[in-house]
């Protein structure tokens, strides 16, 4: 007994390292109903701003494809996502490339244009992928307090003659 507990303490603590899979299409849909929602917004926007004359009908006519493309781009991300980490076994920004890749692809195809859609790709999935790498930060790091902040922003005084002698 003595033994054990001398083992169990003598090694060093790992992290635990065994992967949990994500419910891939729960994931998808979830997203894709988030994607819904900002994709009315924009559509609602865009309603407003155009000239046209069909009041607010033109929230579902004229622009109500946008709802649809924003939902597909995020269901379509996030079910990739998920299905390239399930693959995988792993947590990284791999699997984040994989999935602004597969969403920029989409929103590629509706220009009608494979070189648009694979310059989707790469430009979402490189922007996606480098967020999810620095750690989903974009203002960067926010360890050092303000002051800590401010005190090296500003110019330090030199200390005075005086202060020197006095030392």
């Amino acid at each position: 007994m003595a033994e054990a507990h001398q083992l169990h303490s003598s090694t060093p603590a790992e992290p635990d390292t065994t992967y949990e899979e994500r419910p891939s299409l729960r994931y998808a849909a979830a997203v894709g109903l988030q994607g819904a929602g900002i994709g009315a917004v924009v559509s609602a926007v865009q309603n407003a701003l155009g000239t046209h004359s069909k009041g607010a009908a033109g929230f579902f006519t004229r622009t109500g494809g946008t709802i649809g493309i924003f939902a597909a781009m995020g269901a379509t991300y996030a079910l990739t996502e998920a299905a390239v980490a399930n693959q995988r076994q792993k947590e990284d920004s791999l699997n984040t490339v994989a999935g602004g890749c597969a969403a920029g692809f989409l929103a590629g195809i509706r220009s009608h244009s494979i070189p648009a859609a694979v310059a989707s790709c790469a430009v979402l999935g490189a922007a996606v992928g480098a967020a999810e790498y620095g750690g989903r930060k974009i203002a960067g790091s926010t360890e050092d307090s303000k002051e800590e902040r401010r005190k090296r922003f500003f110019k330090q005084p030199k200390p005075s003659p005086a202060a020197q002698t006095e030392e």
